[in-house]
Parts: C-alpha cells; sequence; structure tokens
C-alpha cells in the first residue's frame, strides 16, 4: 500500500475527505519525526513505538577483503511493534495459510 492508497484508506474509514486524510497522516509523520529526531519516543499503546538511539561506534570487516572498516557512532530510529499490531497480523497471516494444501514430498528418485 502506498501513501495515496493509505490516505484513501483512511479517509474512507474516518468519513472525511481525501485532502484532510492526507493532511492529518503527513501531521502524524511530521510529529514523529521531530519528536524521535529530539530525542523523544513516541507510542501508541498496544500498535507501535518509535524511540530515537544510539548505535555505538564498533568495527566491521569488508566480507570481499577481510580488511577492518571503523563505523562510527550513529543516530538511529528503533521501530517496535505493539501486542495489538502483532496479535493482527498473527490471525491474520493464520487463516490463509491454515486453508493452503499441504506440500507433497518429492518422490524419491528410481536409481
Amino acid at each position: 500500500m502506498n501513501k495515496s492508497e493509505l490516505t484513501a484508506a483512511i479517509a474512507d474509514q474516518a468519513g472525511v475527505s481525501n485532502k484532510d486524510a492526507g493532511a492529518c497522516l503527513d501531521a502524524f509523520c511530521d510529529v514523529v519525526a521531530s519528536t524521535v529526531a529530539g530525542g523523544g519516543k513516541v507510542a501508541v499503546p498496544g500498535w507501535m513505538s518509535f524511540e530515537h538511539t544510539i548505535r555505538a561506534a564498533r568495527t566491521a570487516r569488508n566480507p570481499q577483503t577481510g580488511a577492518a572498516i571503523d563505523v562510527p557512532e550513529k543516530a538511529a530510529v528503533k521501530i517496535k511493534a505493539g501486542a495489538k499490531l502483532k496479535s493482527a497480523v498473527a490471525a491474520g497471516s493464520a487463516a490463509p495459510a491454515a486453508e493452503a494444501p499441504a506440500a507433497e514430498a518429492p518422490a524419491a528418485p528410481a536409481w
């Protein structure tokens, strides 16, 4: 789902215009970005949380040459799914998997 599809779905669900839903979505994204960039945390209980974190400096290896590379400290965003989101995903993915026919084992070669 892209941004325009998400905006349309929000507008339909909330009974508002696409323009109003788009403005709300943009405002939500702006508030989350500015809060997390400022070192804060945004949490929607049971749904999702966004948190500012610092990745420590470390030494990595170039997989082709094996040479050591110093990776500096870096700011990052930690996003965690809440219990309600996890259960919604589990419930949504469990139904199609249960309906799918079991895969047959490949036949043994006739040597």
